[in-house]
């Protein structure tokens, strides 16, 4: 159904179009540190905000006859997806709108580019301000075949909520008291959290493995506990030989 007016939109809406089918709502995290408290409120649908309103209201607020009102609301029977008519156009989006919310991770410069091994792409307050008012952040991960992202974790204490892309792979995680916390196979479409200060490590099949990954804070600062920039090379020789084998 067409509406004959336009509702207006509070900051935060999402409108995506899919073949054949509209989803609108705004989502609003309670706390966004705290990725369980998540709230998701619909405009429109059996359950849309102003199904909660009498007519009355709905109809001074819209500046509309209580009838159109009835039956625009009442006549709202799907809950979040709407399957749309075929000859249903959607407006172009403007490329101007597009500043500062959109950030092609594809084409994006490398933030970590090893031959033969990966690419990785951060998304942070540099590269896409709007993180900052959500507070999160997140990073593309490209590992090619039989890579491993060495073990790491979020040095500021932040989650990680990582999505395999595509290919797949073994993942572990470790917590702080060096007790293996989860160890299992991942594909395309698994989904696995890391807790704050976790360590997790990855390797790859011979097929390689993508993932994204959410992470609670802006601009995320991450320590590897192996490899060139890991702690281990800022230790001594001797340091490390009393550390690994004991003090006789």
């Amino acid at each position: 159904m067409r509406l004959p007016f336009h509702l207006g939109l509070s900051h935060g809406g999402i409108t995506k179009r899919t073949p054949n089918w509209l989803f609108f709502c705004w989502v609003t995290p309670l706390k966004p540190t705290k990725l369980v408290n998540l709230l998701i409120s619909f405009l429109t649908g059996s359950h849309g905000i102003f199904t909660g309103f009498s007519a009355e209201f709905v109809s001074r607020a819209w500046d509309v006859d209580e009838e159109a009102v009835r039956c625009l609301v009442g006549n709202q029977t799907a809950e979040g997806i709407v399957k749309l008519d075929e000859s249903f156009e959607m407006p172009e989006p403007e490329e101007e709108h597009r500043e500062g919310f959109v950030y092609n991770c594809e084409e994006a410069p490398l933030d970590v580019d090893i031959k033969d091994g990966g690419k990785v792409v951060v998304l942070n307050t540099k590269n896409l301000p709007l993180v900052a008012e959500v507070g999160l952040g997140a990073d593309l991960v490209k590992l090619d075949g039989g890579a491993m992202c060495s073990p790491g974790f979020s040095c500021d204490s932040a989650l990680q909520v990582t999505y395999i892309v595509s290919g797949g792979g073994r993942v572990q995680i470790v917590g702080v008291d060096g007790q293996r916390v989860l160890e299992t196979t991942v594909k395309a479409g698994h989904l696995f959290i890391v807790p704050r200060f976790f360590v997790v490590s990855k390797i790859c099949d011979p097929d390689g493995m993508s993932w994204f990954s959410i992470i609670t804070t802006p601009n995320p600062v991450f320590t590897h506990l192996a490899g060139r920039t890991s702690v281990w090379k800022a230790l001594s020789p001797q340091v490390l030989e009393a550390s690994v084998q004991g003090i006789s």
